[in-house]
């Protein structure tokens, strides 16, 4: 299939989505609307030529918690929607990305302007109290994305508002694989690369997986910088745990999800 089909087919479920968010999201209730989100995400993961596979899903938690994870590229947010809807803090430029941005301003995505600093507080007070009200919420605490080869240091800012609300914070590890089982930064938007350049190197690439590893909870303490660590060095060994298994083994020690939201095999 041409990379313009491609593209074309990938418009079109934007199109049917904006449709979805506009027309049946006011009336669904909280759970449909995760329904749709994870649905709509898992198709968008197959129209860029990938499955998703996650490892050690008994450890997820369902409710107020700070959910954090590497960050590799802008399709990251689908991939852990796909996995588990979940609101993101963003930084505020992706609210002018056509439709994109779109989407992220009405499935709950806290903005933040990461140049000023007393966003950075406003943001943190909001995400404790959604925390508190039982919510989740995930960012990404390098604050940046990466090759996912290894990972940049987390900032430790938006820790604080799991301490505040007393909540735990749970640590995902996101990597990317080729058909051949070797890491893959096909997806990687980094540096200059534009977004278009991002998914022409995605579609590109061919077959591609990403990887989800769910780590255990982490109580979240009282100093956001220890809590920070924790939470680097969790998803650090969850990298390594991951690259150390023989292709074969990765595929079979999670769990395969399908676009019908169906999970095949063991976790």
């Amino acid at each position: 299939m041409s990379l313009f089909i491609r593209k074309t087919r990938l418009l079109a479920h934007l199109l049917r989505g904006a449709c979805t968010v506009a027309m049946r999201f006011p009336r669904a209730s909280a759970d449909q609307r995760h329904a749709m989100n994870r649905a709509w995400s898992l198709k968008m993961l197959e129209l860029c030529g990938m499955k998703l596979v996650v490892h050690n899903d008994a450890a997820r938690l369902d409710a107020g918690a700070l959910v954090v994870s590497n960050h590799i590229s802008w399709i990251d947010i689908y991939v852990i929607n796909a996995w588990r809807p979940t609101p993101f803090v963003s930084k505020a430029e992706i609210r002018n990305w056509p439709l994109i941005g779109w989407f992220a301003q009405n499935l709950d995505t806290v903005f933040i302007e990461r140049e000023k600093r007393s966003d950075a507080r406003r943001i943190m007070h909001e995400l404790a109290g959604r925390l508190e009200r039982g919510e989740l919420m995930c960012v990404f605490p390098e604050g940046t994305t990466s090759d996912g080869l290894g990972l940049k240091p987390f900032h430790s800012n938006m820790f604080q508002a799991a301490v505040s609300a007393g909540r735990p914070v749970q640590p995902l590890c996101i990597r990317y694989e080729d058909a051949q089982g070797r890491q893959s930064v096909a997806p990687a938007y980094i540096d200059d690369v534009s977004l278009k350049q991002s998914l022409d190197a995605m579609l590109k690439a061919g077959p591609l997986t990403a990887h989800i590893y769910v780590g255990a909870a982490i109580e979240a303490g009282g100093d956001r910088r220890k809590l920070a660590a924790q939470a680097q060095e969790a998803v650090g060994q969850a990298l390594e745990t991951m690259r150390a298994l023989p292709a074969p083994a990765r595929g079979g020690a999670g769990v395969v999800v399908t676009p019908r939201g169906i999970i095949e095999g063991k976790s």
